[in-house]
């Protein structure tokens, strides 16, 4: 290494130590990302941009089962898994060499191993000291699995991207998006699935409309969905798994169980308690609004902060960090009011804002809710009748959007634009306003006329009948 010492630092080669330290280069400083693993992260290796290959993947599965309805002759025969994780995996290394690339044409050192802090503004990696005016702790986090017996059985999602065969009976457990996204996957590309989740209902951070319509499509669909139900050890050998609960054992056995019990701050090994941090319960680091921690030099961002866990967030963190840091722009931070989220299951989810409960919470009365279930046009004349589900939240007089629910064909994709509207302070006249592009789900949107009667009452308003009488 040709010096010890520089401006910045980030631990962690994921997506947000990849933008703080891609931006800290281009203002002109010295900067080393210190990464054990391939570039990239999380995302990149195990988790959003993988995921996303193989939700394509059973998006176009379910094309083939709906094109016989359309008069398309079509059949779908067994998934050749082996060439789609081949594929997959090529298209993965492709973005790791595009980081490398990138790495080596800003001038970033890559340091390859583990770093551990041995005091403020320095760490030590593979034996040698590095020291910074910053550093940037960007570690991410890591799936838990639950210290019950047999927990060895299971893998995580993770292990799922290193599976070379697609399994025939699958367990799945947790209720949360990463259980309810591999678990419609798995069982639209031919395995069959249980969903077994602690919690009374699926999605259970989601406003409730988004987890009774995901549910009711997830059981029309031949997911078995287990609510409610305490899991307390596994059983038997790999492809022979048992699944025990406090109120009894799920039927039958699975090839395999996959854990999806939630992520923790990847914080082990970093001994931040050498610069005098502290940790919050869990692990996460705690950081102000521009992402500093308590010690001076000392800052964090992404899943390792215990804020929202989403790769974009990540970026943004690191790029503004960075121009505070170095480009002389001192309030440059991420402002994390309305950030829009999507869940890749069958079919999609979208949601940006509050939801109607936490609405009500806040505005008491003041809060107008419009909602709107129909069978998509998309599914007119196929075998599958998916639910697209949609809810408006507004409050005060002037019904200004506070939230968007959206779950069924296109939610992922429509949701961008009308998070941008709702971020410009759209209100329901806007929306309104706004000529519907027909037909399309997404002119639901601009098209609810009459508000709901009750909290949390998601009956049908403009439900686009048309569209279900074509069905």
């Amino acid at each position: 290494m040709k010096q010890q010492h520089y401006d910045l630092i980030a631990i962690g080669g994921g997506s947000g130590g990849l933008a703080v330290a891609e931006q800290a280069a281009m203002l002109g400083r010295r900067v080393a990302i210190v990464e054990s693993k391939r570039l990239g992260g999380t995302c990149v290796n195990n988790g959003c941009v993988p995921k996303k290959v193989m939700w394509y993947a059973a998006s176009l599965a379910h094309a083939v089962d709906d094109a016989s309805g359309f008069g398309i002759p079509a059949r779908r025969g067994v998934t050749d898994w082996q060439a789609l994780v081949n594929g997959r995996d090529g298209y993965i290394e492709n973005i790791n060499g595009y980081w490398d690339g990138q790495v080596a044409e800003h001038g970033i050192d890559h340091i390859d191993g583990h770093a551990r802090f041995v005091a403020p503004r320095t760490v030590e990696v593979n034996g040698v000291r590095y020291t910074a005016d910053h550093i940037v702790i960007a570690t991410g986090s890591e799936p838990i699995v639950p210290a019950l017996p047999g927990a060895e059985l299971g893998i995580t999602s993770d292990g799922f991207f290193d599976l070379q065969e697609q399994p025939g009976r699958v367990a799945v457990i947790g209720g949360g998006y990463i259980a309810v996204e591999l678990g419609s996957m798995l069982h639209t590309l031919g395995s069959e699935v249980s969903l077994v989740a602690l919690e009374d209902r699926l999605l259970e951070r989601f406003d409730p409309m988004i987890s009774r319509v995901m549910e009711r499509n997830l059981r029309s669909e031949g997911v078995r969905v287990e609510t409610g139900r305490q899991v307390t050890s596994l059983s038997g050998q790999p492809g022979r798994i048992g699944v025990q609960c406090v109120n009894g054992t799920i039927e039958g056995q699975f090839d395999t169980v996959i854990w999806a019990v939630g992520r923790r701050p990847n914080t082990q090994g970093l001994d931040v308690q050498a610069t005098g941090l502290e940790l919050l319960p869990g692990g996460a680091i705690p950081v102000n609004e521009f992402e500093d921690t308590a010690v001076p030099g000392i800052h964090a961002i992404g899943d390792v902060t215990g804020k929202l866990p989403l790769t974009p967030v990540a970026i943004a963190a690191g790029r503004r960090l960075a121009e505070r840091l170095f480009g002389q722009r001192p309030d440059s931070r991420v402002d994390y009011d309305n950030i829009p989220s999507v869940v890749f299951s069958h079919p999609p989810i979208g949601t940006v804002g509050m939801d109607e409960a936490e609405a009500r919470r806040r505005h008491g009365d003041t809060v107008t809710v419009y909602s709107s279930e129909f069978t998509p046009m998309r599914h007119a004349l196929s075998p599958h009748s998916p639910v697209t589900a949609m809810k408006l939240v507004c409050v005060g007089d002037e019904q200004r959007v506070a939230g968007i629910h959206v779950i069924g064909e296109g939610a992922d994709e429509m949701l961008q634009g009308f998070a941008v509207a709702m971020k410009l302070g759209a209100t329901k006249a806007d929306l309104d306003r706004t000529i519907a592009i027909h037909p399309t789900s997404a002119e639901e949107l601009v098209t609810m006329k009459q508000p709901d009667a009750g909290q949390e009452d998601c009956r049908d308003v403009d439900t686009g009948l048309e569209w279900q009488e074509a069905s």
